[in-house]
């Protein structure tokens, strides 16, 4: 049971990374597989109630990646961060199955209220390198978001948003 997601997520990361040449180099030298890994740790002891042991693996993960997903978060499957470093995952943030995305992304919020405060990114949604996605929005499937875009409203399922404030391209 266990190894069938963890195969799943390889074969995913290698289809879609050329510069990966087997499974081994992605489980052995991959930190976005590793956070993945320790999220998924992380995640497990957070649904139990076990919130600072979920806190202390999210930030061993944070340490030895530079990849801070925090252990509420919701990861939907073959989700993957490339290079990572620097890419922060906000508590309240949902992210669909099939995600794509690059170094230095923030899912983040506008708000210290105790409700739904991060993004909503769905399935199929690649975001560029350096991109913020700011507040409760919603990402719409198989939309794309330009590195270093600002985006701070919903987006369709589809589209292209670049710049700050991020705006939608005609494609």
């Amino acid at each position: 049971m266990i190894f069938k997601p963890l195969r799943e997520q390889i074969n995913s990361m290698k289809i879609r990374d050329p510069a990966a040449r087997s499974s081994i180099e992605i489980i052995l030298c991959y930190p976005g597989f590793h956070a993945l890994l320790f999220h998924r740790m992380a995640h497990f002891l957070w649904q139990r109630k076990f919130y600072l042991f979920a806190r202390m693996v999210s930030h061993l993960s944070r340490m030895l990646t530079a990849i801070e997903i925090h252990p509420a978060a919701i990861i939907g499957k073959r989700f993957f961060i490339d290079h990572g470093s620097g890419v922060v995952i906000g508590e309240t943030a949902e992210v669909g199955d099939d995600v794509f995305m690059y170094h230095g992304v923030t899912l983040g919020s506008t708000s210290t209220k105790k409700e739904k405060r991060h993004p909503t990114v769905y399935d199929g949604v690649v975001i560029g390198a350096g991109a913020k996605l700011i507040g409760p929005i919603k990402v719409g499937k198989k939309s794309k978001i330009g590195a270093n875009a600002v985006v701070i409203s919903d987006v369709p399922a589809g589209a292209t948003m670049v710049g700050i404030p991020a705006v939608k391209i005609n494609k």
